[in-house]
């Protein structure tokens, strides 16, 4: 296998983590938000999380495409992701506030896999990234828009 694919690879596998990761909190607040914004969030983070669940497929082809195995267990996932579990009954705001900084997170782990696979001419890796990036930049502005 080729080392630069290996790289490639392994930023995706980090991609993968964190935005597993994202879905699972995005998951759980939208079963547990409450509150006067109750109605407009469960539905944005429904839309949110089964993005989501089609990214992390999108993510891992990508990584097994290169001829690499994909993580796929908890333990992989919280090794390898910066976005942290939900833990404890956050506020609406709150989690709002959280699912928008790792969004952003998302993306720029997505901006590393996009300059990665540049450098190396993975046009492939590099639409995948850039859908990414396009995606979680919209998605902390459509959350933080309820903060205003």
């Amino acid at each position: 296998m080729i080392e630069h694919n290996k790289q490639v690879a392994e930023q995706l596998s980090k991609l993968l983590a964190e935005s597993y990761t994202l879905y699972l909190k995005t998951h759980k607040y939208h079963w547990n938000v409450t509150g006067p914004m109750f109605h407009s969030l469960h539905l944005l983070f429904e839309q949110q999380y089964t993005e989501l669940a089609l990214a992390v497929d999108t993510i891992a082809e990508r990584i097994r495409a290169l001829g690499w195995k994909a993580p796929g267990s908890y333990a992989e996932f919280a090794k390898l992701s910066t976005v942290k579990d939900a833990v404890g009954d956050p506020s609406a705001s709150d989690m709002i506030r959280e699912l928008t900084e790792d969004h952003r997170t998302v993306a720029e782990q997505a901006n590393r896999v996009l300059k990665l696979a540049g450098e190396h001419e993975d046009e492939g890796s590099s639409t995948v990234a850039s859908d990414r990036i396009e995606i979680h930049e919209k998605a902390a502005w459509m959350l933080s828009a309820h903060l205003d």
